[in-house]
């Protein structure tokens, strides 16, 4: 019977494990990778893009607790917990800031919350698609209590097999890699760590709307919004004119990276690069 074969190392966070894939030259530029909610396997969502930037950046790819190969343990989901939970473990691992962070979709939050509370820990921000607080902010209880409510006819779904029938995203792994992709899908796909998270959504908005502006380089890659809630790309225009931050507009999907992953790869290379000459 086939089984997990992870393919980075562990770290224990309150008698846990969390999992992290890392790869590239300690020396280089760390990029951190943080995923969108109810994504299964990070390490390998993450590949077709990572994959592309390896050569020149340390890549890393944290697997919060549900997700991956960590430990599918439902701990705190308050935004400034769920941070330090991530930063201790990268600690564990001996890696160290300063970051760039890239966060894909509702993991903006945590990206926006982690240079709020640590900005000495980052040099820049690239989102993938992310959302930032306004994109919920304006939510009403009815709208999340929809989404949490799918979230538990998926779970009902899950038990009986059907979700295992859905369609995964394959592009830039081999074999091997959808193998595991796909046996972590059984394993994850909507479990409670995912739906805790939504539970705590708005409180951690709320958070992330009281504390400061943020200030660093800043890119941010926009899907055409087809894919996602109302008003989506209206926030982070709004987001990106208070932080002066650079918006590269893509016509696709949510998931950016499986679609646009060559044009998204050399953008970030010449941005970094921009950034580092200023700070030669």
């Amino acid at each position: 019977m086939a089984s997990l074969i992870p393919n980075g190392v562990f770290a224990e966070v309150s008698g846990h494990k969390i999992h992290i894939f890392r790869a590239g030259d300690e020396s280089s530029p760390k990029l951190v990778f943080l995923s969108a909610s109810g994504t299964a396997a990070p390490a390998y969502d993450f590949k077709i893009l990572y994959s592309k930037l390896i050569d020149r950046f340390r890549v890393i790819v944290i697997e919060k607790f549900g997700y991956g190969y960590s430990d599918i343990y439902e701990g705190p989901t308050d935004i400034d917990s769920v941070v330090n939970y991530q930063r201790e473990a990268l600690k564990q691992i001996g890696e160290r800031g300063p970051f760039i962070l890239l966060p894909h979709s509702m993991s903006g939050l945590e990206a926006i919350r982690w240079i709020q509370l640590y900005p000495e820990e980052i040099t820049a921000l690239i989102g993938i698609d992310m959302a930032v607080p306004k994109t919920y902010s304006e939510w009403a209880e009815g709208e999340l209590d929809k989404r949490i409510q799918t979230i538990k006819k998926l779970q009902k779904l899950k038990k009986i097999g059907f979700l295992n029938f859905l369609p995964r995203n394959k592009r830039g792994l081999c074999k091997e890699d959808i193998k595991q992709q796909t046996l972590l899908w059984k394993r994850n796909a909507m479990n409670n760590c995912i739906l805790n998270e939504a539970f705590a959504l708005l409180d951690n908005v709320k958070t992330v709307e009281k504390g400061d502006c943020i200030s660093c380089h800043i890119l941010l890659f926009v899907s055409n919004g087809k894919q996602v809630s109302s008003g989506w790309i209206e926030a982070v225009n709004e987001f990106a004119e208070k932080t002066n931050a650079e918006m590269v507009c893509l016509d696709c999907g949510h998931y950016i990276h499986y679609f646009e992953s060559e044009k998204m790869s050399k953008k970030i290379i010449s941005f970094i690069d921009i950034i580092v000459r200023k700070n030669c």
